[in-house]
């Protein structure tokens, strides 16, 4: 059985329009999945709305499920929560986190879903690709009990670090950004929050998320000797100013990369991390995350303003309800 789908595709700068796209029945090893939400990472989904992939990261930056090839047309996105309608009998029935794009109903392998644990409404389940992010970032830093903790950037990724550093026994965790307004967002998380100019000094620790040359200078002047910056942002191909001068060689700093595209413990499975992700989302802290909600139908009309700051988010959530109902 062959049935209509409708998806987002983004078609040139600035612009997207949902397209009709024939979805078949699932083979044996395959789940049919209807959507319930999505989340727009605003960021990259910026960044790829607006053509400004580089073409030497057209490779790396490829989602999962993504058709068609940068600049455009592509259907792209990464967080997806639905249900899953014809499948294996232990899925059938269940909520299911997928890294898909924006779209109706589609069809994956079985083993490209996760279910979603009874303990996490489904709605905030769009927050675990991210997570999963935040997981491997502080699987690199290795991060010790008491240890003094910034995360520089308080944007989707910073956020979702700083949330599971919150629940780190015995940690001392600052939000660190330049707009007073993540406070608010610090203090639903449960970790304290500074401007750049105000941010305790003397860390163990600081994962920067900031995607800024001024946030990676505060990363650093921030470090007690000894201390390390785990690099969490995405430059592209935009080449960085650092200081390697001045306290960097006295006080012995170290700044380590870290990547979602590679499993950062070689004793876990990519499979393994995204459970873990969607246990820790559990906690009902992690909604402060969520700063927006939209139906499908309407997203055309909402990612430039997302784009554009007039509508503020950190992760935007669609709903399906109504795009069902066409």
């Amino acid at each position: 059985m062959t049935r209509a789908a409708r998806a987002l595709w983004f078609t040139s700068s600035g612009k997207s329009e949902i397209r009709s796209e024939p979805v078949s029945g699932p083979a044996p090893g395959e789940v049919l999945v209807r959507t319930l939400w999505s989340g727009v990472s605003r960021g990259t989904e910026t960044l790829v709305g607006q053509g400004g992939v580089p073409e030497s990261q057209y490779q790396a930056m490829r989602a999962p499920f993504q058709r068609g090839d940068f600049p455009f047309p592509v259907k792209y996105g990464y967080l997806s929560v639905g249900v899953v309608e014809e499948g294996p009998p232990a899925l059938l029935g269940r909520p299911v986190f997928c890294l898909y794009p924006h779209q109706t109903h589609y069809v994956v392998p079985e083993d490209a879903v996760t279910p979603v644990p009874d303990a996490v409404p489904p709605e905030r389940a769009v927050l675990a690709g991210t997570v999963e992010t935040a997981v491997n970032a502080l699987w690199d830093a290795k991060p010790l009990v008491g240890d003094r903790i910034a995360v520089v950037g308080g944007g989707m990724v910073g956020c979702s670090v700083a949330a599971v550093l919150a629940r780190f026994p015995g940690a001392r965790v600052q939000l660190v950004d330049a707009d007073p307004a993540r406070s608010t967002v610090a203090d639903a998380l449960g970790v304290g929050f500074a401007s750049p100019e105000d941010a305790a000094d003397g860390l163990d620790l600081v994962v920067h998320a900031s995607a800024t040359d001024a946030g990676l200078e505060t990363s650093l002047r921030l470090l007690r000797p000894e201390g390390t910056v785990v690099e969490l942002s995405w430059y592209g191909s935009r080449r960085v100013g650092l200081p390697l001068g001045e306290f960097f060689h006295s006080r012995r700093l170290t700044v380590r990369s870290s990547q979602v595209g590679t499993v950062a413990r070689p004793d876990r499975s990519y499979a393994e991390r995204m459970a873990l992700a969607l246990d820790l989302l559990s906690d009902p802290r992690f909604d402060a995350l969520i700063t927006g909600d939209s139906d499908f139908d309407d997203l055309p009309d909402v990612l430039p303003k997302l784009a554009g700051g007039e509508i503020p988010a950190l992760c935007h959530r669609v709903g399906y309800g109504r795009a069902h109902d066409r």
